[in-house]
Order: structure tokens, then sequence, then C-alpha cells
């Protein structure tokens, strides 16, 4: 990954999410705010009877944006694991990423994702099988630990043994999953112990969090996921900001048209229904919907439309014609948006 890294910044990659980061999705990034310097996919689910989920490979087979793409998997059965790295190494993928922070339950319980940081011996023997598998890149994304951060001790001594290719730290644990604020120093102690890079990953909503995330950490670059759903104008902000160049927040009225592309697009490469895909942008609409109205208006409202029309009605009457620019960071009072505010006070 070393090769990615830009001279004077960190690096600035879109987070694997589960839902969002679609093919379509990494176009509207690209439109708006010229998306970030690389992307990782959402996960490849991993089992014995599973294949290439064809919406996913999409991401790779059929990416435009120029930007490197890595393929992340999830999952525990080490044959199986090995296998689909091969059949993904076939495909344009810019390396292969392995998922140990996804907090679900139902990933957990199934010891994959976050709940294979409870199964340090198994997961060691994952590294070592992956590492002498894998021909190109290998990178790994995770947690600090399963219950408390302290476990991270252990864990960056068996990231160090396989020579991974870098690591992403989502800092938290994945009992705390996005309730509380992250831990800097931790993901610093990776940056200082390990050999590859190091990408910080969690709270990026703005370029005040990103720069002070970055000042905490001395991380190779920040892998920014809901900050990015939020803003996606944040990438070209953040690189303005750290060449020192100016930059103008979006107008309401730039959010609706960000939105009308993600309806657009996100139509386009997956075949819902209409009320689906209502629902399928309201899990979008979510986090674009912080700090649009003080009163928390607009979220409210369109937690609760079920149709195209009602959808539309909302965002019309909220953004369509309005020229005020979306708040820098969100309410710190969020519910969605949680504990940010921490990186801010002790920078």
């Amino acid at each position: 990954m070393r090769d990615f890294l830009p001279e004077n910044r960190p690096l600035l990659l879109l987070a694997p999410m589960q839902a969002i980061t679609d093919l379509a999705f990494m176009g509207v990034m690209e439109r708006f705010g010229g998306g970030p310097d690389a992307y990782v996919t959402e996960y490849f689910r991993v089992h014995e009877d599973s294949t290439l989920e064809k919406h996913i490979l999409a991401s790779v087979d059929e990416n435009h944006t120029g930007k490197p793409v890595l393929a992340q998997m999830i999952g525990q059965s080490i044959p199986d694991l090995v296998r689909t790295a091969k059949l993904l190494e076939e495909h344009a993928v810019a390396g292969i990423d392995l998922n140990l922070g996804c907090p679900a339950p139902v990933v957990c319980n199934k010891s994959a994702g976050g709940g294979l940081l409870r199964k340090l011996d198994h997961l060691d023997a994952i590294l070592g099988n992956l590492r002498e598998a894998i021909a190109g890149r290998f990178t790994v994304k995770t947690r600090l630990g399963y219950d408390n951060a302290e476990e991270f001790t252990v864990l960056l001594d068996i990231f160090a043994k396989h020579s991974i290719d870098a690591l992403s730290i989502h800092g938290r644990t994945v009992a705390e999953r996005y309730r509380t604020p992250i831990h800097p120093n931790w993901i610093r102690q990776a940056v200082e112990q390990l050999s590859c890079p190091v990408f910080a990953n969690g709270n990026v909503i703005s370029v005040n969090t990103g720069k002070a995330l970055h000042a905490q950490t001395n991380a190779a670059g920040l892998m920014i996921g809901r900050g990015a759903i939020r803003n996606p104008w944040l990438f070209s902000q953040l690189r303005a900001a750290w060449n020192g160049d100016a930059f103008s927040p979006p107008t309401l009225g730039k959010v609706y048209q960000y939105i009308q592309a993600l309806y657009k697009e996100t139509k386009r490469t997956r075949r819902f229904s209409e009320t689906k895909h209502v629902q399928k942008m309201k899990k979008y609409l979510v986090f674009i919907a912080q700090g649009i109205d003080p009163d928390g208006s607009f979220e409210y409202a369109i937690r609760r439309v079920t149709t195209p029309e009602e959808f539309w009605q909302q965002c019309e009457l909220h953004l369509q014609a309005r020229s005020d620019l979306i708040m820098a960071d969100p309410p710190q009072q969020s519910t969605i948006f949680c504990g940010f505010e921490a990186l801010l006070t002790s920078n």
C-alpha cells in the first residue's frame, strides 16, 4: 500500500459499508467531491457454499473511477477464505482485505467479522494462510478488540507476524459499536509499532475531526465511512485543507442534487420495487439528515416516508431551494454520530 500514499498528505479511503458502498455509491462519490484516493468494497460473505456476489463484484469489474479498489472478505473458514481470495485475485482488485470489525451480532455469533477477535488462535491461523495464499496486497480492517481496548496489544503482535500490507483500525471495540468516542491513542500505538501503513477510521465526519484524528495518531491515511455519506465533499475538503487551499461548504440545494444522483444511480444498478427503493434511500438519508434542521424535523419526516412521492416532497421542502450551507459538524447531540466532539476537545 505504500505505493498508494500521497507525498504531502494522508491517503483518503472510503470505508467498506455493507449495503452502502456499491458501484452506484462509488460513482456518486466521484461526482460530488472527487471521491477518495482508494475504495474498499462492501464485504463478500465467505462460507462453504459461497460464490462471488455479482453486485459486489461489479464494484471491481465495472469500476470506472480510475481509483484502486480493494475487495473485502468476511468469514472464518480458512479453506473458503483462501479459495475466495484466489478467485478475487483473478479480477482487477488492488488487494484483498479481511474484515475483523463488523460488530453486527448476527455476524459475530458466527465467529466472523468482529467475532474473530474472540478467537485469537484461529485468527492467527487465518492471517498466516491468507498471507501465504494471496499473491498481491493483503490488508486487514479491525477494531481494537472485542470487549475492551486492552486486547489490542495482543492483536498488534499477531498482525506484526504476518507481513500484512496495511492495517485499517476503527478506534472502538466491537462492544462499543458506534456509541462512544474513539480511542486515538491505540491507533497511534499501532502506527509506532507496525512496519506497514496504518489507516485511522472512526468519527471522521468533517475536516475538523479528520485533521484532529490525523494529528493525534500520525496515521498514513484516514478511512472515512458514515461521514462521507453525510458529506461526499469531505474528501475534496480534506485535500484542500492539507494543501492550504480554501474551500466552501456545499449548500443544502447541492445536497438535494446529491440525493437526486443517489436515487437515480442506485435505482439504475439495483432492481428494487419503488417501495423498497425508498427504504434503501432512507439508509443514506438518516446520515445526510444530521444537522439539516436544528429541530431535527427533516430526519423525523424522512424516517416516516414510505412512497417516492412522500420522499421527494420532504426533500424538496427541506432542501431544494435552500442556499444556506450544511453544518461543518453534525449536532453534538446526534444519536447517529456519537462521541466525535472528544476528538475536537482533546486536539
